[in-house]
């Protein structure tokens, strides 16, 4: 064997051998940040002309590169939305990397997208959404919101008197921060409705009925939200899907963060009226257990994407001649080229089933009613807000917006803990306060408690 073939196989082994003892492992530590200049200083010119060898490069990231990250799955990492993709998931993940499937196409990548169709059949089971509803996988929730929205508004353009209008979608000023972003990218304006609590369908309707003749017709769609980033609230979806019939707008769900309950029984009523949905984004690598980066967009009419996405070119037709025919992904969001995404959560489902995603999302649910009875308990903390699915805001008695910023760092630098300040709104104020979101079913009420106990 050449010696070329020699090192490539050694080289293999070293990152095998690193998978294993990352998967297998039960203790993992949050890393320890570093400045860019210090890494710089620690690890030297990594990209030359010759290359440093895959070993050298390899060493520097296990000794010096690796420890300045924060694993979304340690179990006291509970900031933002963090993740905890199954061992199956995980090591799916790099069986779908060393396939090297193009997962736009079925002519391409059939095996695969057969694979994520499966998955994806399950999710959508979960919406209630009707016979015919089908969605793809996107790269995260940004990504399924904008597709969603593309597809929404070339819809309304059909009809022409719409064609030279600037669109209009109304959300609240709890909907995530991607539903403006995303507005940017396609041009349309966004009208908040001013609450970061509950948006119910009368508060819309007042809304709609407040509007200008001119505004009202460029309205075109409603963004509410299953399970808000910041504290999990759940709009009234039911409400709001029949406002939307009614008045003949776009109903879109954003369930980036919450959708994973839906296949949860304690808390499943609390959808009711996701079912109205034109469309809906879910996370899987969220509350779904799936390794970065996959998120969903389901649509009750995919033909509708299909018309709104769908790429012509002559270096494509070959694509979609006879013979090829099949699901391309593609075609219903907005990316052309794209991996399988969501082979992983296939795998992770396949192996696991169904009933353990269940009870791990039940835990979840579980550790922030744990959370809550803890804070109650704590005379030095008290809950801003009851717990919303696995959200939970609290505030330290007595601190400042400095105080929260300085504990989390402190933490996050001794390798503790990740929890992030974030602001609530109550009246017209907004208030720093402290936030955990439970996702991983590792976490213990050992580590709340001692979370709650470095804030003294």
């Amino acid at each position: 064997m050449h010696k070329i073939d020699m090192d490539l196989v050694e080289m293999t082994l070293d990152v095998m051998k690193y998978a294993i003892d990352r998967i297998s492992s039960s203790k993992i530590k949050i890393g320890k940040p570093k400045k860019a200049e210090e890494l710089k200083a620690l690890v030297g010119e990594t990209i030359t002309d010759k290359g440093v060898g895959g070993e050298y490069a390899f060493d520097l990231w296990k000794k010096y590169l690796s420890k300045t990250n924060v694993p979304v799955d340690h179990p006291r990492n509970l900031a933002f939305v963090p993740a905890a993709p199954t061992r199956a998931a995980v090591m799916f993940d790099l069986v779908t990397s060393a396939s090297s499937i193009h997962g736009a196409y079925w002519m391409e990548g059939a095996g695969g997208i057969f694979c994520e169709n499966e998955a994806m059949q399950w999710i959508v089971s979960l919406t209630g959404l009707p016979k015919g509803a089908f969605g793809v996988f996107t790269s995260g929730g940004t990504a399924a919101n904008l597709s969603a929205m593309v597809t929404a508004r070339e819809h309304w353009r059909e009809n022409d008197i719409f064609k030279r209008e600037k669109g209009l979608i109304i959300t609240s000023i709890g909907a995530h921060s991607s539903i403006k972003a995303m507005a940017k990218v396609i041009d349309v304006d966004v009208l908040l409705v001013d609450t970061e609590d509950v948006l119910h369908g009368a508060e819309l309707k007042q809304t709609i009925e407040g509007l200008t003749d001119h505004e009202r017709k460029r309205l075109f769609a409603v963004v509410a939200t299953g399970g808000t980033t910041n504290a999990g609230i759940i709009d009234d979806l039911n409400t709001i899907g029949t406002i939307c019939t009614q008045e003949n707008l776009w109903f879109h769900v954003d369930a980036a963060y919450g959708g994973g309950a839906l296949a949860a029984n304690s808390v499943r009523h609390l959808f009711k009226g996701i079912e109205k949905a034109d469309s809906i984004t879910i996370d899987p690598h969220k509350w779904m257990f799936s390794p970065y980066d996959c998120g969903a967009v389901i649509y009750r009419n995919p033909e509708l994407a299909k018309k709104a996405h769908s790429q012509e070119g002559s270096y494509l037709d070959i694509f979609k001649d006879e013979g090829a025919h099949g699901f391309n992904p593609t075609d219903y969001q907005i990316q052309l080229t794209r991996r399988v995404r969501g082979l992983p959560l296939w795998f992770s489902l396949a192996a696991n089933g169904t009933d353990k995603y269940k009870e791990a999302i039940e835990r979840g649910l579980e550790l922030a009613q744990i959370a809550g009875r803890l804070i109650e308990e704590n005379p030095i903390v008290e809950l801003v807000r009851e717990p919303s699915l696995s959200c939970v805001l609290y505030r330290r008695i007595g601190w400042e917006p400095e105080d929260y910023t300085h504990w989390t760092y402190k933490n996050h630098k001794k390798g503790f803990a990740l929890v992030a300040p974030t602001k609530w709104r109550t009246g017209n104020t907004f208030e720093t306060v402290s936030r955990f979101c439970f996702i991983n079913p590792d976490t213990t009420e050992d580590d709340i408690n001692a979370i709650l106990k470095s804030m003294e």
